[in-house]
């Protein structure tokens, strides 16, 4: 089979200004600074079989885009090299090799062309692992060592611009949910963040921290793709946040985001891949440097994956623990501002979806309702809906229908204005459960079902 030339790869080496066997010296150079032994050999017929339109295997994507980026003084990224796998999925290990900065410059693009690929999975659990124990210590050495592709400095009022960020974003997903200002998220990651990233900094302090901050906004972008239902997106955005995180030599970020990957892989019921990324959220000193407000929601999370694996009496003990953890924070504590919103309503609301996992619907109830009695409404008017929802859900499985209803009918009228795939989903459940009743001609049951319908039609 003919192969296409790669004119934009070919465009790019000639903005360079370098010959091809420059291009593949540098490439040896850069590869040997990443630890990359498989490169170490690239030559000028490498290049040149690349130019042809040979896709360049591996890791090789990855540190051609770095050795361009640094001649160029700017990011140079796989899609505008023309190596982009638009119609495939990466290999594991490549998800976590990737450079942070190229990475951000091409988010919106590459998950946007994963998504019109109809056969790109909706959740690879072949790239639902964590990466070796060495993997963590030479990505903070090479983050440590690399070289900056601009010539912009980095100061500690571009770190406090990110968290500022993050506040804002953080809460317009607790308020109106994760489709609600994640294409003005995406943006900012594409440009000031990723600019950022691939900057000059003064000394090593600010490098963590902004590494740190960005982990932080990657990983609210790859909430609110959860949140949406975006799941693939989810996915890569943990995955590079993690990165990022381990970057920065910030363990408890790395943890917070392990819990995450660690709920969506509960929610799409895969026991396995949970139980490793919930007792990877705590390994190391993720857990132990955690704040006590943090500790608890990594324990809560573990509690869940380990109920769905079948672990009764595991997860009723990190159940516990996460209890004492909570009742042990205080004001005036050290902590993230990314676990405002980890309270008593939010404890009881994960402690009741374990219980309901474990089969004790009425325990689960009991916390449903304790969750709902103490959410801080309106912040959180998301996360109230879909316990709502779940509680309605519960009692429905009680025989409690009637009361069921009730619930439901308090649920469809917290979601107006929120746009998220978790209060479709619960929408979704209710009609389920709905059917049975409906079969048997029940009145307000009915008006309740075309209402839930009602709601589907406006939320897409």
């Amino acid at each position: 089979m003919a192969r296409t030339r790669n004119e934009l790869l070919a465009a790019v080496i000639a903005e360079t200004g370098w010959s091809q066997a420059q291009v593949a010296a540098h490439v040896v150079k850069v590869a040997a600074e990443n630890g990359v032994q498989e490169l170490q050999s690239v030559s000028r017929s490498h290049i040149a079989m690349w130019i042809s339109g040979v896709q360049p295997e591996r890791r090789a994507p990855h540190i051609l885009c770095e050795t361009l980026s640094r001649r160029l003084g700017r990011v140079v990224t796989l899609s505008q090299l023309g190596l982009a796998p638009v119609d495939r999925a990466l290999p594991a290990a490549s998800a976590w090799e990737v450079d942070t900065a190229v990475a951000l410059v091409d988010l919106g693009d590459q998950d946007m062309k994963r998504r019109s690929v109809l056969t790109a999975p909706a959740y690879s659990v072949a790239h639902a692992a964590l990466p070796p124990e060495t993997w963590w210590d030479e990505t903070r050495r090479t983050a440590r060592d690399r070289q900056s592709v601009s010539r912009f400095t980095v100061t500690v009022a571009h770190v406090e611009s990110i968290r500022e960020a993050a506040r804002f974003f953080s809460r317009q997903d607790q308020r109106l949910g994760g489709g609600a200002s994640r294409a003005a998220l995406d943006a900012f990651l594409r440009t000031d963040v990723a600019a950022y990233v691939a900057a000059r900094f003064p000394n090593d302090t600010v490098r963590r921290a902004l590494f740190s901050a960005a982990g932080e906004l990657v990983y609210l972008g790859g909430w609110m793709a959860f949140d949406s239902g975006d799941h693939p997106t989810a996915q890569s955005r943990f995955t590079l946040a993690t990165k990022l995180a381990a970057e920065a030599d910030d363990a408890p970020l790395v943890g917070h985001v392990l819990r995450a990957a660690a709920h969506q892989a509960v929610d799409l019921g895969h026991p396995t891949v949970a139980v490793e990324f919930a007792e990877g959220s705590l390994a190391r000193r993720r857990y132990t440097s955690a704040s006590p407000r943090e500790k608890a929601l990594l324990g809560v999370v573990h509690a869940r994956a380990l109920a769905i694996a079948g672990r009764k009496a595991d997860a009723l003990g990190a159940l516990r623990r996460a209890e004492d953890d909570l009742r042990s924070a205080a004001a005036g504590d050290e902590e993230p501002e990314r676990v405002f919103f980890f309270a008593e309503a939010s404890l009881a609301h994960e402690t009741a979806a374990t219980l309901r996992d474990l089969g004790d619907l009425k325990a689960a109830e009991a916390q449903f309702k304790r969750s709902v009695r103490t959410r801080s409404l309106p912040l959180a008017s998301r996360t109230h809906a879909v316990t709502l929802g779940y509680l309605g859900a519960v009692q429905a499985r009680r025989g409690m229908i009637d009361v069921a209803c009730e619930t439901w009918t308090r649920a469809l009228d917290s979601m107006d204005g929120i746009q998220s795939g978790r209060t479709r989903d619960a929408v979704v459940q209710m009609r389920r459960s709905l059917s049975p009743v409906l079969q048997r001609g029940g009145g307000p049951a009915r008006e309740l079902d075309q209402r839930a319908r009602d709601v589907l039609r406006r939320i897409g």
